[in-house]
C-alpha cells in the first residue's frame, strides 16, 4: 500500500536508485556536485553521504548503506583510498577514452569527457607523478601513463642567470609592496611578521614585506646603487 516503515530508509533507496541511474550512464558514482539523475540530485547527495556520519548514526544500518553502494561502485568514496572525488571522476574518464579508442598520446588539453577537460589533467598527472600515492601511480600505469621525463639541468652559468633573474624579480615585488605600504601608512616602521597583499600584472601577490625589509638591511652591501636609490626614495636610507 506503499507505507514506508521507515521514513529516511526509503529516502535513501529512492537516491540509491537515482545513483544506479547515474552509475549506467557515467560510469562511476564520482560525480560533481551539480549532477542530478531520476530528477533528484545524486551529486549533492553523494558529497553529504561521504562526509563523516553522513550515512547515519547507527553503525549496523552505516555499513549496510556502505555496502549497498560499493555493489553499485567499489570506488564511491575515494577519501578512503587516498584522493578526491574529482580525481576519481577525471581517472574514470581517461579509461572511458582510451576504451572508446583515443590513442593516449592523442588525449591533450582539450580532450574532454562529461566536460572535464582530461588532456589537461593527464598533463598534470605525468608531471606530478611522483606524488601520487602507490594505487593512483598502479592504476595509471595501467592505462599507459607514467611520470613526464625529467628536463636537464641547467648549466651552471644558465642557473645563475636564473637565479639574478628570479632575485631581481622579489626585489621588485618586495619595492612595490614597501611603495604601497609607505602611502598607506605614511611611515617605515614595518612589524617582521606584516604582510602586504598587492597586484602585479593582474596577479595577487602576499609579500612579506617585513621580512623582506630585515633581508635588505642585513644584505645592503650587495645591493646595486640603483636598488639603494629606489629604497632611500622610501624613506630606506640606513645609512
Amino acid at each position: 500500500m506503499g507505507i514506508a516503515w521507515d521514513t529516511a530508509d526509503a529516502q535513501f533507496a529512492e537516491n540509491l536508485a537515482a545513483a544506479r541511474a547515474y552509475f549506467v550512464e557515467a560510469g562511476t558514482l564520482a560525480a560533481p556536485r551539480h549532477a542530478t539523475a531520476l530528477d533528484r540530485p545524486v551529486g549533492q547527495w553523494l558529497t553529504n553521504i561521504r562526509r563523516p556520519g553522513g550515512l547515519g548514526k547507527d553503525p549496523v544500518r552505516a555499513e549496510r548503506r556502505a555496502a549497498e553502494l560499493a555493489a553499485v561502485d567499489e570506488d564511491w568514496n575515494p577519501a578512503v583510498l587516498g584522493w578526491t572525488v574529482d580525481w576519481q571522476r577525471r581517472y574514470v574518464g581517461l579509461k572511458a577514452l582510451l576504451h572508446d579508442g583515443a590513442l593516449l598520446g592523442g588525449i591533450v588539453p582539450g580532450a574532454t569527457w562529461r566536460g572535464d577537460d582530461i588532456g589537461r589533467r593527464l598533463a598534470r598527472r605525468r608531471r606530478d607523478f611522483g606524488r601520487l600515492n602507490t594505487e593512483q601511480q598502479k592504476r595509471l600505469a595501467e592505462c599507459g601513463v607514467h611520470a613526464a621525463p625529467q628536463a636537464r639541468k641547467a648549466s651552471a652559468q644558465g642557473g645563475a642567470k636564473a637565479g639574478a633573474a628570479r632575485g631581481a624579480e622579489a626585489f621588485t615585488r618586495g619595492l612595490a609592496a614597501l611603495a604601497q605600504y609607505v602611502q598607506r601608512e605614511q611611515r617605515t616602521v614595518i612589524p617582521r611578521q606584516h604582510t602586504e597583499q598587492i597586484t602585479i600584472d593582474g596577479h595577487e601577490h602576499d609579500a612579506r614585506l617585513g621580512v623582506w625589509v630585515s633581508n635588505q638591511k642585513t644584505r645592503r652591501d650587495k645591493l646595486n646603487e640603483q636598488q639603494l636609490a629606489q629604497l632611500a626614495d622610501l624613506g630606506m636610507d640606513w645609512d
